[in-house]
């Protein structure tokens, strides 16, 4: 049987040296991947105490990133009205770090090509008097 963990308990663990992280409903103690994350320790700490399930689905994990899950595993999460989990509620929300990040990398993946392909025909234009 595996360990129940409370939210007061998750809450005690959003520490760079103690971090608990809660995934559909199971708590995963991710102190030591924090460096190996290949998006960098700000992205954990930001889900830090609260349910990451909807972050981590967000970014789209790998199966060999969800086959690490296992060693990290801490325990069940013992549900209590104090934190909703994602997989209990039915209202979406989104963390406010996440959509942030997501909405500056979707705007430099239009803004940045079309930049280039627009000094590239500038540069044609001035170098040759024609497109």
């Amino acid at each position: 049987m595996s360990k129940l963990v409370t939210y007061a308990e998750l809450k005690e663990h959003k520490t760079k040296d103690s971090l608990y992280i809660l995934l559909h409903e199971k708590v995963y103690d991710v102190t030591k991947f924090m460096d190996e994350h290949p998006g960098g320790d700000e992205v954990i700490l930001a889900e830090a105490g609260r349910d990451a399930t909807e972050a981590f689905e967000d970014v789209g994990h790998s199966d060999e990133a969800r086959a690490l899950l296992a060693d990290m595993l801490v325990g069940d999460f013992e549900k209590t009205d104090e934190l909703k989990t994602k997989g209990s509620s039915s209202s979406p929300s989104h963390s406010g770090a996440v959509n942030t990040a997501v909405q500056q990398g979707s705007n430099l993946m239009y803004f940045v090509p079309l930049g280039v392909l627009g000094a590239y025909f500038a540069y044609r234009y001035y170098s040759t008097g024609s497109i």
